[in-house]
């Protein structure tokens, strides 16, 4: 089924803590001149597949939030929502807030500012498809089973993966897990194992070492430098259009 008929809601998710941050508001911390959150808000806001936004943060962060997105220009943002103790319970709050015209909600951390528009949309296009979808990328480092303080077996990588988001899944079948969870007690820190839970499977879209999460202060110069990294790359390419514009001009 193609997203075309389908309208997608971002819900994104803002409710943390920030412990390891030392109890400082990450999704406040400067990035390249604009908070970690204003790029991730300006992510959705600039995604064609995407036609509103629901963001779930905690009651003493919602007018600072909202200031936020209205000075950055975040004109899809459907509302503000109170998040829950845990993950899954911010999610089902997020959720419950989209509209009911979107067919699917793209559940995405409020720490990842550097989500490209082409793995939101790859998620986006599988997750119509299939029903729930998420960008996953191949892990690089050699993984071991640690057994009592000791190295006691290799896992093979071309079984593991890392997990990012945004996870896109549709609506119902979104809620339906989450409200399953809800009524048992359980919660989970990644949505993928909500839906599985009700054994349904994920299928993985091209994830980005990019998309990173902004966790610890080092995270912060990273997410710098691959967004110093993209500025160049496209400088370089306004560079080269207008060099091949010129050239080909016909008053020349």
């Amino acid at each position: 089924m193609s997203t075309e008929n389908q309208s997608v809601c971002a819900v994104v998710v803002a409710a943390g803590s920030s412990r390891r941050m030392g109890g400082e508001n990450k999704l406040l911390l400067p990035l390249c001149g604009k908070p970690v959150l204003a790029h991730t808000l300006t992510a959705f806001q600039m995604c064609g597949a995407v036609r509103d936004i629901v963001l779930v943060c905690r009651e003493q962060d919602m007018e600072v939030y909202r200031t936020l997105a209205a000075e950055n220009g975040i004109t899809k943002l459907r509302t503000l929502t109170r998040g829950g103790d845990t993950r899954t319970e911010s999610v089902l709050a997020g959720v419950s807030a989209a509209s009911e015209a979107c067919a699917l909600v793209a559940v995405h951390d409020g720490a990842r500012p550097l989500v490209s528009d082409e793995v939101i949309t790859q998620a986006v296009d599988e997750a119509a498809k299939t029903g729930a979808a998420a960008p996953v990328v191949p892990v690089k480092d050699s993984i071991k089973r640690i057994e009592n303080g000791k190295i006691a077996a290799d896992v093979p990588r071309d079984t593991l993966a890392a997990v990012q988001t945004p996870q896109v899944f549709r609506r119902e079948l979104l809620l339906d897990a989450l409200q399953s969870a809800a009524a048992s007690g359980r919660s989970f820190t990644d949505d993928c194992a909500a839906v599985e839970a009700l054994g349904q499977t994920v299928s993985a879209t091209l994830g980005s070492y990019e998309n990173i999460k902004v966790t610890t202060p080092e995270d912060i110069a990273v997410a710098e430098a691959f967004l110093y990294r993209r500025e160049k790359k496209r400088s370089e390419e306004r560079r080269v259009g207008k060099e091949c514009r010129s050239r080909w001009s016909p008053y020349h």
